[in-house]
């Protein structure tokens, strides 16, 4: 397990953007993985007072993303997501959702992620996939 600074560099470049609205909050990271959480409420609802899927998407890129800066190979490079997939597969109402994002592949040019959200009883409710490039910084 990382130390905790890690995770306060990560929740500290995430004031004033979009994690902050929504509340997203990194909580655990290994060697190959980070973990956020995401609490269901009003402000990640669709019409019918469910989670939206834009939310559970915005979540999971952001946990990949987060992931891909934190373990980009040097210094002198950083990512961009290029794609990303979602398959939902369970609704949920309230509660806390927490993504983890592990690597499926760490390639010189891309990073590929697979990210789990799941409810606290640790039900699957989406599963994404993540593409991330590694550019060298200009």
């Amino acid at each position: 397990m990382k130390s905790t600074s890690a995770l306060e560099k990560l929740n500290a470049i995430s004031k004033n953007t979009l994690m902050e609205t929504l509340d997203i909050k990194y909580t655990e990271i290994g060697d190959d993985f980070l973990v956020a959480t995401m609490p269901v409420n009003s402000k990640v609802h669709q019409p019918l007072g469910l989670l939206h899927g834009g939310a559970t998407v915005a979540l999971a890129e952001s946990v990949g993303s987060a992931a891909s800066y934190y373990f980009r190979l040097n210094e002198n490079q950083e990512v961009r997501g290029i794609e990303i997939s979602a398959n939902h597969v369970r609704s949920v109402k309230e509660g806390i959702v927490t993504a983890t994002a592990r690597i499926l592949h760490k390639g010189r040019t891309t990073i590929l992620w697979e990210v789990k959200i799941e409810d606290e009883k640790q039900r699957l409710i989406s599963i994404c996939k993540l593409t991330c490039i590694i550019l060298t910084k200009s």
